[in-house]
């Protein structure tokens, strides 16, 4: 290090802590740097619920998140000389890989194959949510740039300090992916299927921009959803009671069970989100003789409707799509919403007029082996999700140069 740099490390004011709860972190401070108009300049929703103080702490307060469920919770954060809060990272160590939607098991069974220690690493995320938001949490101001700087370098520090392998940030917006691929971290990209809202008026203006086959199977599957007497009510914020959660917890419960055998959230999660998020909470259920029979939850941001988990306790076909698909286009075009996330996965939603968008990860590996290895893995990968990404944007049901397609 040169004097010029030590001096520079000197004559800074700037601290890095770590916040073992999100409680001992003042609400209102996480959210000056969580929320706002700096995360819009990132190109991602000004305000994503999933990184506000209320969601994260409905989290850890319900006992999902802690240290027995492999996601301990080590917050890192940057503050001035006055201890104000500059910038923050939903940080995690974690002595898994569930519950993250960027898969690395392969990198971990290699590295201890190889008579390596993979866990614990560092994990920047919302746990169970593979949604796109801002990760590098900074206030707006004079020293943005600089908060940031020892941010990033906070991260490092707990790295080391904690025996960690690694640190991962998922889901992150391109900017900040970009950036931290300038300052040696790993890129990855992969794919989720969203919807776009162009301006439509109604759902019938979004069907009129499709092929006239796409459109007749999206009417008709909206017609059978219901057709077992179904109705679709959305609740939201006061709205909610625990009579509704109580119900949409059974759906919850069926999905999981059959599809991962442990849900990751429980009961008492749901209450506490829908109480400390408010307005930002929507349920779309299913209802038939009177009784809830299928629902999901979504989140609510300033643009973006965040659809996350479903489920059902009655088969009906189609009901899924009704559900978590076309009524979320119908919300988002009523409240003039700009897209809708869908979750990961799911190519069948590319015939539902969603569209393949890239998501981003950024990783920094300690051991200079296994990050050589994994940096090859990932320009590889990279090249493969392209051109997976051309191949299905080529195959959207829309309309081509104002015509029907062939196909």
């Amino acid at each position: 290090m040169s004097h010029a740099s030590a001096r520079e490390e000197l004559l800074s004011d700037l601290v890095v802590k770590i916040a073992g709860r999100i409680a001992a972190v003042d609400a209102a401070e996480w959210d000056a740097c969580a929320l706002g108009p700096q995360a819009g300049a990132l190109g991602v929703d000004p305000h994503c619920p999933f990184v506000s103080h209320a969601f994260l702490a409905a989290l850890e307060e319900s006992g999902c998140v802690r240290a027995e469920t492999g996601w301990a919770p080590a917050h890192v954060l940057v503050e001035d000389g006055a201890g104000a809060l500059l910038a923050c990272a939903p940080a995690y160590l974690k002595s898994h890989s569930q519950g993250e939607y960027v898969f690395d098991h392969a990198w971990a069974d290699a590295y201890e194959r190889a008579g390596g220690r993979y866990y614990p690493k560092v994990q920047i995320s919302v746990p169970f949510t593979p949604a796109t938001g801002p990760r590098l949490l900074v206030r707006p101001g004079a020293r943005s740039d600089e908060a940031r700087a020892t941010l990033v370098a906070g991260l490092k520090a707990l790295r080391a300090q904690a025996g960690a392998s690694s640190v991962h940030l998922t889901f992150l917006p391109k900017a900040d992916w970009e950036r931290l691929g300038g300052e040696g971290f790993l890129q990855r990209i992969d794919q989720q299927f969203h919807w776009l809202n162009d301006g439509y008026a109604t759902f019938d203006a979004f069907l009129d921009t499709l092929a006239s086959r796409k459109r007749k199977t999206i009417r008709r599957e909206r017609r059978d959803a219901l057709a077992p007497g179904i109705e679709i009510d959305w609740v939201r914020g006061a709205e909610i009671t625990e009579a509704h959660w109580d119900a949409f917890y059974d759906f919850y419960m069926d999905t999981g069970s059959r599809k991962w055998g442990r849900p990751y959230l429980n009961r008492r999660f749901f209450s506490l989100v829908g109480e400390r998020l408010g307005e930002r909470v929507l349920l779309i259920l299913a209802r038939r003789e009177g009784r809830h029979v299928a629902g999901a939850i979504n989140f609510i941001g300033d643009e973006t409707l965040y659809g996350r988990n479903w489920g059902c306790i009655e088969d009906h076909p189609f009901l899924h799509f009704e559900v978590c698909y076309y009524q979320a286009i119908d919300f988002a075009i009523a409240n003039g919403l700009k897209r809708v996330e869908a979750g990961a996965q799911g190519e069948h939603k590319l015939l539902r007029g969603y569209r393949p968008v890239e998501t981003y990860s950024a990783h920094h590996i300690a051991d200079r082996g296994l990050a050589r290895a994994v940096a090859d893995y990932l320009e590889r990968e990279r090249a493969y999700v392209g051109e997976i990404g051309e191949e299905l944007e080529a195959a959207l049901p829309f309309k081509r140069g104002g015509g029907e397609p062939t196909a």
